[in-house]
């Protein structure tokens, strides 16, 4: 599922607000979420990248988060949250197989570079004292 999202508050969006592309129906759940939640004060789809080291190449690669928010918590604190938005089978490594195939190798590279993505991205936020979550069916309630 991909299209385009049109906010019903586009001064939320920290970005062209008449360009904001969803690549799954979980992020268009979630990009409903932050545009009518009060305590989302600003959000933003794919709108900056964190650099990392792609695990295969070594080459420097640009990983774009599927989120950014900012949004006003329990304390009443504001807090800046990057989001990536995945099934919760890419976010667990690939369990060994007896026998290689196409499908096995596929996911341990995907789980690599996610895993390097990640790590990057953990990095990224501790320097700017933002949090990293990585939402799945579970934590979206879709499970």
């Amino acid at each position: 599922m991909k299209g385009y999202y049109k906010p019903k508050h586009p001064s939320k969006y920290n970005g062209d607000p008449t360009n904001i592309i969803y690549r799954s129906s979980w992020e268009k759940r979630c990009m409903i979420y932050f545009d009518r939640n009060d305590n989302v004060i600003k959000w933003s789809s794919e709108e900056m990248f964190v650099p990392y080291k792609h695990p295969i190449t070594g080459k420097v690669h640009r990983y774009f988060p599927d989120f950014i928010i900012k949004v006003k918590n329990n304390q009443q604190l504001i807090e800046t949250i990057m989001i990536e938005v995945k099934p919760h089978y890419q976010t667990l490594e690939p369990v060994k197989k007896s026998k290689l195939t196409k499908r096995y190798v596929t996911e341990v590279k995907t789980y690599a570079i996610n895993k390097y993505k990640w790590n990057a991205a953990v990095e990224y936020c501790k320097d700017r004292k933002w949090r990293f979550q990585i939402l799945t069916e579970k934590e979206l309630g879709l499970d």
